[in-house]
């Protein structure tokens, strides 16, 4: 069993195929995949999704670069979406320094308020971090979500160790991706394997960042067994207790789908 706690399965370049990604994902042991929204309008989208296929789940929230636009009047509509009975996390949110789609001061706004929203609601977030480690850190830990058990995840890590034990310490998983099984990523698996096994997450970012042996081409949920795999040669663990732990630790973050 595996869960697959991050994938954009919403995507256009899933919507010729998605009936047969799903199956794929099936044959390879995954039964939860978790889908967060990227913008209010997307959240519908992906609530659509997760009433269509019993395995799909989704998160609720405004990713930064979707920021620009920000309104205080949007908590209200994130916090009426999150009712649906399927919804696990809020998220997508958090900063991104790389792209400059979002004045930095609107993305702190922005991500400061849905983290009060996920304290407020007791729900999980899933963090977006590219290049803003340190306001990242800051802004959780002046959260009121700071210091719980299950907090979150920092989705897609590739931070570097400090980063890591801090994250760790505020009550944060980290979730990894396709990277950690690049030739040149000994670094990412080097942090791998140092993470606590009761706070470690498996995911794809489909239908980004692509494990080996299939970088460069789109990702798809069944590749998440790949990035499970390249973490239990990286732990020492066979890749059976890798998945059993992994989807526990998905179990317990994400509560509500152990509702559904």
């Amino acid at each position: 069993m595996l869960v697959d706690t991050h994938c954009h399965l919403d995507f256009e370049r899933f919507d010729t195929d998605r009936e047969a990604v799903l199956s794929r994902a099936r044959e390879a042991g995954v039964t939860r995949i978790v889908v967060p929204a990227i913008d209010l309008e997307n959240c519908e989208t992906v609530l659509r999704l997760a009433e269509q296929y019993e395995m799909v789940f989704a998160a609720v929230g405004v990713h930064p670069n979707s920021a620009a636009g920000w309104q205080d009047g949007w908590v209200e509509r994130l916090r009426g979406l999150a009712q649906h009975e399927k919804v696990v996390a809020i998220g997508e949110i958090g900063l991104d320094y790389y792209w400059d789609r979002t004045p930095p001061a609107v993305q702190h706004r922005a991500f400061a308020a849905q983290l009060e929203l996920a304290a407020e609601l007791g729900l999980p977030v899933i963090v977006h971090n590219r290049d803003a480690s340190e306001d990242v850190l800051r802004l959780l830990a002046a959260s009121s979500l700071a210091g719980r058990a299950e907090a979150g995840v920092l989705h897609s890590f590739s931070a570097g160790w400090e980063t890591a034990v801090s994250a760790l310490s505020l009550g944060f998983y980290l979730g990894f991706t396709g990277p950690v099984t690049f030739k040149k990523a000994d670094e990412l698996r080097r942090i791998a394997a140092r993470v606590p096994a009761d706070r470690l997450l498996v995911e794809t970012d489909a239908p980004f960042l692509a494990p080996h042996p299939h970088r460069g081409q789109r990702n798809e949920p069944a590749y998440v067994a790949l990035v499970a795999e390249r973490l239990a040669i990286t732990r020492g663990v066979e890749t059976a207790e890798l998945a059993r732990q992994t989807t526990q630790n998905a179990f317990r973050l994400f509560s509500r789908m152990s509702y559904a």
